[in-house]
């Protein structure tokens, strides 16, 4: 389902430069350019989010590289984001991600996945918008804890917490694209 968002959409001619390319690369890849025009109308917003969040935490490089990637795609399936699929998907394989790990993300603890992989998958699970009971267990602590550090631990829990926070936005918002599986679909009544 394409976004139609009650939101004024800022013209790519308006926008400042920086976001102007990022019109340009979301038409590439999405043909849909609705968040970068919303998101328009708080310039520093979006600053805030691509360079606060995606450059100094998400690819700061204290995490690797490939678990976030991976943590960020199980979020945005589950979520039936169909905007963030595509490009995470990119991202990903960019990433060095096989495709086989990609397409069995729904069957994880079945699938081609390191222990370590397993684990920061089990603790998305917990943290996803569609388990509002979600809590670390002692299991799942202790499956993480042998693989990451505490210090990575609460990284990897921000990273995810601002990913489904954004995920609730976006839908809230209607600012991108469905998937038809997609829980969040706005009630506009």
């Amino acid at each position: 389902m394409k976004p139609n968002t009650l939101f004024k959409r800022v013209p790519k001619d308006n926008l400042p430069n920086h976001m102007m390319n990022a019109w340009e690369d979301s038409m590439k890849v999405h043909k849909d350019a609705t968040f970068v025009e919303v998101l328009g109308n708080s310039p520093k917003i979006y600053d805030w989010y691509m360079d606060d969040f995606y450059k100094k935490v998400f690819y700061s490089g204290r995490i690797n590289l490939q678990i976030v990637e991976l943590v960020r795609l199980r979020l945005a399936n589950i979520h039936g984001c169909a905007f963030c699929n595509r490009g995470d998907r990119i991202d990903a394989i960019r990433a060095g991600i096989e495709e086989e790990k990609i397409n069995q993300l729904d069957n994880y603890e079945d699938g081609p996945f390191t222990d370590k992989e397993k684990a920061v998958l089990a603790l998305a699970d917990v943290m996803v918008l569609t388990n509002p009971k979600g809590a670390v267990t002692k299991d799942i602590y202790e499956r993480c804890k042998s693989h990451f550090t505490d210090a990575e631990m609460v990284e990897l829990g921000v990273i995810m917490a601002v990913l489904c926070g954004m995920a609730k936005f976006i839908f809230a918002y209607d600012l991108v694209e469905k998937e038809d599986y997609c829980p969040f679909i706005p009630n506009k009544s």
